[in-house]
């Protein structure tokens, strides 16, 4: 269940300070919030820094905004340390550095302006025989004119990081388009930006063409077209393929050109998701639209290799036999394929239906038998989008892979040809989360993990080094806290920028080889944001349903906190088992902080089923997303207000969106004693009406009555509490048709509860002004915080 994009997110941020800001003016000076988000944001991004590094890891250097668009430059010694800091970047050899050149720039697939980040001025010179027009790209993708260049001239243009400017010649031809960026303040226009396909050209072999460059080959449905590049003849190659079966995807050659293989698939027809726009912009008439929907259990393509192998002058065909694959999960009608580097057999990957199953399958050229070189299996599910990362060694004919078969989420060598077991290379209680670098040449992988040490957050990600065959293993950050790792060019040095909800970011450098330490880099102080209200956010760790397992999250409180106050308590939920959800970097927590505002204790939890936490954890899930780890935090909170007074379990709530949606009303369906309110936005609740492969994932296939336990539309008759359901017309995500049988269930056992549809809104209608105002004054009316206005 996918979550909103950055630019939704920072809408509803927004969205949730007006309605705040409303709010805490009517409260008047009783009440007067002191927060203020653009405040903390614009304090913040100010102090983000930017490495870069100069040639063979010599030194690195940042910008640094001192004020508004005054910038100071700093350059680190990677072999001493040594800081030096100048307003000017000629004092520090820096003057190079700050230049961008639109000649070598790579064409941008960009259309728009994103969110504008900190401010910052570019110097656009004209070093064209031509006159050049800059305009700004907006953020709908709008052309905005603001100056034109004569020829040798130069211009200045303030502007913000993330804005995009066009430079075009007098005919209107797109020169270049320039990505706002303080560290390269200096524009150089002397040639139009390189094209992609001047920058990456496309393989042979993907395009069709023989690595030998003698063969074409190209898909004519159910035939293969091959033409013979000397000749230009064109010979038309079949296979006893089933009925309605064709070609798809792309041609893929053996290393030495004596073969390639395609893949062959009976098309299935995709479900259609109708929706119904009531009121287009600036029309009279609805309007109706048709995606692409497949839901759980649709029937999917079934794609399988043909090979072509040239013998005695033609390429003669094999189907390759399925049987061990015969219920694949592929929403496509082709496979990607990758040959082993001399040629002896290619490879791909089949997901069983049901996730059960994952297998990476070799097929051998000469007798195109088949043979598993890595074959998953688990009892409930597979992660497949997590724990299915490779890399190849052909050198060694090795494979690098991460597996969850030891219960835990670790990196594996596997020997391709079969003739060794796999071996184990990292172990341990915690969880690889991702592999950055792997240096074949020293046999080096740099990666991240969590869980690392007992008495830290199970969720703060460090980095980490080990050698391909398991030994000197090392960890490489050291602080508590969320790392964020930039490397140099040549992985010898890495800039480490960790922080926690409670820690404003402390940033260093670091050598790669053994995590020592070179210099720190910034530090930022609490103290910073206090202008702007800020109260960090409390950690907290109470023992689950178990009794045994810790449930980590945070609890966020107004800024103008009274403990002797009581306050309701609002919960923000979204246990989607793709990842876990409460904060653990440092920032705004922009949602969390508005409904503190408002006068609202607000918390947010990761309990069991989400990930990250290890198999048997994140298995609670599995034909159970009705549980979604409400057991885990409602004990959470109840451990958290048994020590804070101020928290009142008389009035508690709950909201979320998406799958955050169907949690919040599962509340008040198995839940009720605990939680009295619930807001769910656009919620999948009823997993058989929900797209198939978010469902399909943690549900399995075939449909059994798992689905039936976890929809909230079936048992929609046991809700008590106050509901309000929120859905947008236009949600194309999850089908809004969730939402509507889920009232009609309601209204069918006579149950009281409100309901909105937003008009000409998609996935996450409560983040529009008419569904956060109602949102907002929905909770406020039935849980009636102390210091809201009535």
């Amino acid at each position: 269940m996918s979550r909103f994009s950055h630019s939704a997110r920072r809408q509803c941020i927004l969205i949730l300070m007006l309605t705040v800001g409303i709010l805490c003016g009517a409260r008047g000076a009783r009440a007067q919030s002191r927060w203020s988000q653009e405040k903390f944001r614009q304090t913040l991004q100010s102090k983000k820094i930017h490495p870069q590094w100069l040639p063979h890891d010599a030194a690195l250097w940042y910008a640094v905004e001192e004020q508004a668009d005054k910038w100071s430059y700093v350059r680190i010694d990677t072999a001493t340390g040594e800081k030096a800091t100048n307003a000017d970047p000629k004092a520090l050899d820096l003057l190079g550095q700050l230049k961008v050149h639109t000649s070598k720039l790579n064409r941008s697939s960009k259309t728009r302006s994103g969110s504008g980040g900190a401010g910052c001025s570019l110097l656009f010179v004209n070093q064209l025989a031509v006159q050049v027009s800059l305009s700004w790209l907006n953020f709908d993708g709008g052309r905005v004119h603001y100056a034109t260049v004569a020829p040798g001239a130069e211009s200045r243009l303030s502007t913000y990081a993330g804005h995009l400017w066009q430079i075009e010649d007098p005919s209107g031809k797109v020169i270049a388009v320039v990505d706002s960026d303080p560290r390269h303040p200096r524009v150089v226009i002397d040639g139009t930006s390189l094209a992609p396909a001047d920058v990456q050209p496309p393989p042979k072999g993907q395009a069709g063409l023989s690595p030998d460059g003698l063969w074409h080959a190209s898909i004519r449905g159910t035939e293969v077209a091959l033409r013979e590049i000397k000749t230009d003849h064109v010979t038309q190659l079949s296979a006893k393929l089933p009925a309605e079966a064709r070609f798809h995807g792309a041609i893929v050659w053996s290393p030495k050109s004596e073969a390639f293989v395609v893949s062959a698939a009976v098309p299935i027809p995709i479900r259609q998701l109708t929706l119904i726009q009531s009121s287009p912009p600036n029309e009279i008439h609805p309007k109706l639209t048709k995606v692409d929907y497949r839901k759980p259990g649709d029937d999917l393509p079934q794609p399988v290799p043909v090979l072509f192998r040239l013998d005695k002058g033609t390429f003669q065909a094999t189907i390759i036999d399925h049987s061990q694959f015969p219920q694949q999960y592929c929403t496509s009608t082709h496979h990607d394929y990758h040959w082993a580097e001399d040629g002896h057999e290619f490879y791909f990957d089949v997901n069983s239906r049901g996730h059960q199953r994952y297998q990476i399958l070799a097929v051998d050229l000469e007798s195109a038998d088949v043979r598993p070189v890595v074959d998953e299996t688990s009892k409930t599910f597979i992660d497949y989008n997590a724990t299915t990362w490779r890399h190849w060694l052909p050198t060694s004919g090795e494979l690098l892979w991460t597996s969850e078969r030891s219960g835990w989420c670790h990196l594996w060598r596997i020997d391709v040809s079969g003739q060794r077991s796999p071996q184990q290379v990292t172990t341990g209680d915690w969880v690889v989360r991702e592999v950055l670098h792997v240096d074949a040449a020293s046999e080096t992988i740099l990666f991240t993990a969590n869980g690392l040490r007992s008495r830290e957050n199970p969720y703060h990600i460090h980095l980490c080094r080990v050698k391909f065959d398991g030994t000197e293993f090392r960890q490489l950050t050291d602080g508590d806290g969320m790392h964020e790792i930039d490397f140099s060019p040549e992985h010898r040095y890495f800039v480490d920028t960790y922080s926690r909800v409670d820690q404003p970011p402390i940033v260093e450098l670091r050598r790669t080889a053994d995590g020592s330490l070179v210099a720190q880099i910034e530090q930022v102080l609490e103290s910073t944001f206090h202008d702007s209200g800020y109260q960090a956010p409390e950690r907290f760790v109470a023992k689950g349903r178990d009794g045994k397992t810790d449930i980590y999250g945070v609890i966020v409180k107004p800024s103008n906190f009274d403990p002797a106050k009581k306050y309701p308590v609002l919960e923000e939920v979204y246990a989607g088992p793709h990842s876990a959800h409460a904060p653990q970097r440092f920032g705004s927590h922009a949602r969390l902080q508005a409904f503190a505002e408002a006068g609202f204790i607000v918390v947010q939890a990761d309990g069991m089923g989400t990930n990250y936490r290890g198999k048997a954890f994140h298995d609670v899930c599995w034909k159970n997303l009705q549980d979604a780890g409400f057991p885990d935090r409602i004990a959470w909170i109840k451990a958290a207000a048994a020590s804070r007074p101020w928290m009142d379990l008389s009035r508690v709530g709950i909201m979320g969106g998406s799958a955050g949606g169907q949690n919040a009303m599962r509340a008040l369906i198995d839940h009720s004693d605990f939680y009295h309110v619930a807001v769910a936005d656009c919620g999948c609740h009823d997993n058989r009406v929900d797209k198939l492969w978010w469902n399909e994932q943690w549900m399995g296939w075939p449909l059994d009555d798992s689905y039936l336990r976890s929809s909230n539309t079936e048992h929609a008759a046991r809700l008590r509490g106050k509901l309000l359901l929120i859905v947008g017309e236009l949600d194309n995500n999850v089908d809004p048709a969730s939402t509507y049988q889920t009232a009609g269930a309601l209204q069918r056992a006579g149950k009281q509860f409100d309901m909105m549809t937003i008009i000409n809104a998609g996935h996450g209608a409560a983040e529009t002004p008419a569904g956060s105002r109602l949102r907002q004054q929905f909770l406020i009316n039935h849980l009636q915080p102390e210091t809201a206005s009535r």
